[in-house]
C-alpha cells in the first residue's frame, strides 16, 4: 500500500509551483553564501526553483516548503510501512489539506520522527529555530546518529531560544550544520530563507554521509 518510492521523492519540489527540471543552473544565487551547495542539491534533484532557473534565495521558507525540503533531502519515505488505509495529512493535522502539492510530505514527516504540532500551519513562514528542530529530528532518526555529549556553543542571543529547541540548535552548531553570524548570534526567531535552509540541508546530508562512511569497515585487500 505504501506507494511512495525513491523515484517519486526525487521529482518533488519545495515550491508550490509546477515541477521544474533540474538541468539548468540557477541564475540568481551567484552572490549568495553557499551558492555551490545550493546548486549541488539542485543538480542532484533535491531542490527545485520557483521558476525556470530562479531559486529566489532570499524568500522566506514556508512551513510546507520546509517540511517537503527535509523529507526529500533526507529521503524519508513510507516504503517499509504497510497500511490498511493509506494515511492522509488530515488524519493527523488540523490545517494541512489533503490532495495538494505538500500533502504527502507531511505524511512522510509524521511517520519519520519529525514531531510536527497537530495545529501546524503549512503557509506560515518557518523560523530558524523551528526549521533546525525539524531538520535535526529527521537527521538523527534517519541517520541513526548516536546521542553524544556536547560542549555547548556560546551564543550571544541564547536567551532568545525557545527552551525545547535549545538542544537541537546546539547540536546543529556543534555538528556544523548551522552557524552563528559574525556577532555570534543565531537569530532563532528570525524567518529562515530558502538559501539558508538549503545550505543547512547540504551540511546535514554531508554529515550523515561522513558518519556512515566512518562506521563502514574497510574491506581488507586480498
Amino acid at each position: 500500500m505504501a506507494a511512495f518510492t525513491a523515484g517519486t521523492l526525487l521529482t518533488l519540489s519545495i515550491s508550490a509551483g509546477p515541477l521544474l527540471a533540474a538541468s539548468s543552473k540557477f541564475t540568481d544565487i551567484q552572490s549568495v553564501a553557499g551558492a555551490d551547495k545550493i546548486e549541488s542539491l539542485h543538480q542532484d534533484g533535491f531542490i527545485k526553483g520557483v521558476t525556470d532557473g530562479l531559486f529566489k534565495p532570499e524568500e522566506q521558507l514556508s512551513t510546507a516548503q520546509g517540511v517537503q525540503f527535509i523529507v526529500d533531502g533526507l529521503d524519508l519515505n513510507l516504503d517499509a510501512i504497510r497500511f490498511i488505509k493509506m494515511p492522509v495529512p488530515s488524519d493527523y493535522f488540523s490545517a494541512v489539506k489533503d490532495g495538494v502539492w505538500y500533502s504527502d510530505a507531511f505524511v512522510r514527516a509524521q511517520f519519520n520522527s519529525i514531531k510536527l504540532p497537530q495545529n501546524i500551519d503549512p503557509s506560515k513562514p518557518l523560523t530558524r529555530e523551528e526549521y533546525t528542530l525539524f531538520l535535526m529530528q529527521a537527521l538523527e532518526a534517519k541517520g541513526g546518529l548516536p546521542m553524544i555529549k556536547i560542549k555547548p556553543v556560546d551564543m550571544a542571543d541564547e536567551n532568545e531560544l525557545t527552551p525545547e529547541y535549545q538542544g537541537a540548535v546546539q547540536r546543529s552548531l556543534v555538528l556544523k550544520i548551522s552557524t552563528l553570524n559574525a556577532n555570534g548570534q543565531f537569530n532563532p526567531k528570525q524567518t529562515i530563507t530558502r538559501a539558508e535552509a538549503a545550505v543547512m540541508m547540504y551540511n546535514a546530508i554531508e554529515h550523515m554521509e561522513s558518519f556512515h562512511a566512518e562506521q563502514t569497515p574497510e574491506t581488507p585487500e586480498k
